[in-house]
């Protein structure tokens, strides 16, 4: 065969294959692929049974070991209180006139932090935050929306904005759902009849706790006891249907009935202001007592404190007058010093004594009458009617010192009367061994010694009952929620001298009403026995003035009522019968008729005031 050298030339210059490398089987090039992906499933299985693991003991912890206190600390955050506030209790009138009841108020709040996030839409309009708000509010709250919006404005969990709103006024509030705006509930003390009886009833501070008076005093019986309830709230502070919620009730306070009578109150109230108005007395006082039961049916002062706004004159605030300022009786206390000598057997009212103007004791003191005058040939009777200090000084000064102690003490003085009103003053009464050589004689016509109003006049209550002193009071008795009426205990009764002595002293007393110094306090149609009283005092600056008043009973043949009347530094006169006597007429009348007594029957049989 021949040779094709070209065609070989061409084979040969091709470029020659690599020379490849045989494939590896199968199993040996997955085996590392697998070998990859088979521990990262041991890691990811590791990871997961930790992840489990962790969660299991998580689990196991919050259930079974923490579950009772987690379940409690996430309950309580849901959980609030709202306190329930007791109804304080009425006060009323021996009629049952309402003297001091308590209302409902809202206080509205605002959080400002939340009130911030709040936007509203109205009539088209977008309204948020503090402007809008001060915007729906200012008309209902009548606060300008200025102001209002100052007040909204901030970042203060918790401000008042208005305080003591009716609970329409909070109602009109509540109807726009603004975020943040809340109300808490309060109960205001009002006074329906302004200052009458001011001064008995006092008032409730701003925290409704009692601050002056029968207020104060009965303040655990009037309050009761606050309740509330705690309930799971949702994320809008609303009640949760079906969830935790526990009620204390309040326990409302008792509702307490005095013995005063309004419209007495009232009329002795004005009758006193006009008189110290008129007489340009510094101030004065009217009080009258049921003699047969010792209900205090007035307790009536000048400038007289009104309880729903009590701050205006900062010198009212001192409770009752009447049981707190002392003075000295003056003759009024010739009474006591009568009684002491007849029931003692020292005069009767009979007693004939030449009366001079003057009167020097054994002791070298010398005592003088109002006026000068001659010789007078008087009575016991006469003495008092005519309120003779030389007289009373000349009867007097043979009962023996320790026994003027123990009848002024006796019928009240130096001690307090139990009355249910704070900072009660005793009077002053010093003991018979620290009397000195003029005072053991002044005692007996009133001076040397001081007493409050209502002391003064419970001696006249023990005169016209028979003698027996009964403690004057002021509750007549107290009602519970259901009504039931629960009178006050019995009030203390002493007997400080016999009946018959009681019964001839209140017959001399009507003597010095109409034969005597109180002629201006007869009441026609009803019997009048009675004293006119003047003393000097002296006031806390050590300025001298006088205290002028008239006590008397009515009707003396059936006697119902003590009234008494005292003015202190009256300018017009400083005589008991001119600017008091006319006001007891006045008020003991007006008294008389209101409480349904009958005119007097037979005329007095009085003794003789001369020989």
């Amino acid at each position: 065969m021949s040779t094709q050298p070209g065609r070989n030339a061409n084979r040969s210059a091709r470029t020659p294959r690599p020379t490849q490398r045989p494939h590896a089987p199968i199993r040996d090039r997955v085996g590392p692929r697998m070998a990859n992906l088979s521990q990262r499933r041991s890691v990811l299985v590791v990871l997961v049974a930790g992840l489990l693991t962790v969660f299991a003991g998580r689990l196991i912890y919050v259930q079974g070991v923490a579950g009772d206190a987690i379940a409690a600390e996430a309950k309580a955050s849901r959980m609030t209180t709202s306190q329930l506030i007791a109804q304080r209790g009425e006060i009323t009138d021996t009629n049952g006139v309402v003297l001091a009841t308590s209302v409902t108020r809202y206080n509205i709040a605002v959080n400002q932090k939340q009130l911030a996030t709040w936007s509203t839409v109205k009539d088209g309009t977008t309204l948020s935050g503090a402007a809008g708000a001060a915007e729906l509010l200012s008309p209902i709250l009548d606060i300008s929306a200025a102001e209002l919006g100052a007040t909204l404005q901030g970042d203060a969990g918790f401000r008042y904005v208005a305080k003591g709103v009716l609970p329409e006024v909070w109602q009109a509030v509540r109807e726009y759902r603004i975020n943040g705006i809340s109300a808490e509930q309060v109960a205001e003390r009002v006074y329906p009849n302004g200052n009458t009886a001011g001064n008995v009833l006092g008032w409730v501070n701003g925290d409704g706790v009692g601050a002056e008076s029968i207020e104060r005093l009965m303040n655990d019986e009037l309050a009761g006891v606050d309740g509330q309830t705690e309930y799971e709230r949702g994320r809008g502070g609303q009640l949760i249907p079906g969830g935790y919620e526990d009620t204390v009730a309040a326990q409302d306070g008792r509702n307490l009935q005095l013995t005063i009578s309004t419209d007495l109150q009232f009329r002795a109230q004005q009758a006193i202001e006009q008189q110290v108005a008129t007489t340009g007395a510094d101030s004065g006082s009217i009080v009258a007592l049921n003699v047969k039961t010792g209900e205090i049916l007035v307790l009536a002062e000048s400038a007289t404190v009104d309880p729903n706004n009590p701050g205006v004159d900062q010198s009212l605030l001192v409770g009752s007058k009447s049981v707190t300022n002392v003075f000295e009786p003056g003759s009024t206390a010739k009474v006591i010093t009568m009684a002491a000598a007849i029931e003692t057997g020292v005069t009767d009212p009979l007693g004939q004594f030449t009366v001079n103007d003057r009167y020097t004791t054994s002791n070298g003191q010398t005592f003088k009458d109002s006026h000068d005058h001659a010789p007078q040939r008087l009575t016991t009777t006469g003495v008092l009617a005519q309120s003779s200090n030389t007289g009373t000084v000349m009867i007097g000064q043979n009962i023996p010192e320790e026994t003027r102690y123990d009848y002024l003490h006796r019928f009240g003085f130096g001690q307090k009367t139990g009355i249910e009103l704070p900072s009660e003053a005793a009077g002053n009464l010093k003991a018979a061994e620290d009397w000195d050589g003029r005072t053991k004689y002044a005692v007996l016509f009133g001076q040397g010694l001081s007493v409050t109003a209502l002391q003064a006049t419970e001696v006249f209550a023990t005169i016209a009952n028979d003698g027996v002193r009964i403690a004057p009071h002021l509750v007549k008795g107290w009602s519970d929620d259901d009504g039931t009426f629960t009178p006050a205990e019995p009030a203390e009764q002493t007997q400080v001298v016999s009946p018959e002595t009681a019964q001839t002293v209140l017959t001399m007393m009507e003597s010095a009403v109409d034969e005597g110094t109180g002629s201006t306090a007869a009441i026609p149609g009803y019997r009048v026995a009675g004293k006119t009283g003047t003393a000097q005092n002296w006031d806390q600056n050590g300025n001298q003035g006088i205290t002028s008043s008239f006590i008397g009973v009515a009707p003396a043949d059936d006697p119902a009522i003590a009234v008494s009347v005292v003015l202190h530094n009256p300018r017009t006169s400083e005589w008991g019968g001119t600017v008091a006597g006319p006001v007891f007429s006045q008020i003991a009348g007006y008294a008389l008729t209101e409480l349904g007594v009958a005119p007097s029957g037979a005329p007095a049989q009085l003794f003789p005031t001369e020989w």
